[in-house]
């Protein structure tokens, strides 16, 4: 067992409302990022407690998602709230320091990105 390898793959795909896009930023390394946030909702089944309640409840999460190329950055910084996106990318762990302590968060590297619904103005 110990020769075999195990095939792992670290692939996220996303539909989701746009709740906030920041302002892409230069770090000190000369990169830029543009971070968005997505709302999804959970399935149904996906019960914490396994048991229905007698009214449905809808329960969402909100996902970071970071965007560094070039192309993922340029449709970020189109979409304005409650827009629909999907996302392909995958799940990195990302460290930094928040007020003198080590801290890491969660995100969704955006490989690809597309609006999928534009918001109404109407």
């Amino acid at each position: 067992m110990a020769d075999e390898q195990i095939e792992q793959d670290n692939v996220v795909h996303l539909r989701g409302r746009v709740s906030a896009v920041d302002e892409p930023r230069e770090l000190s390394s000369g990169d830029w990022v543009l971070t968005l946030r997505i709302v999804v909702a959970r399935p149904p089944s996906s019960s914490r407690h396994g048991a229905r309640s007698a009214r449905p409840t809808t329960t969402v999460d909100t996902i970071d998602v970071a965007c560094w190329s070039r192309s993922t950055r340029r449709v970020a910084g189109a979409l304005t709230s409650h827009d629909v996106v999907e996302v392909d990318g995958a799940l990195r762990r990302r460290f930094f320091r928040a007020g003198g302590a080590p801290a890491s968060r969660y995100e969704v590297e955006a490989s690809r990105l597309r609006r999928v619904r534009a918001v109404s103005t109407a």
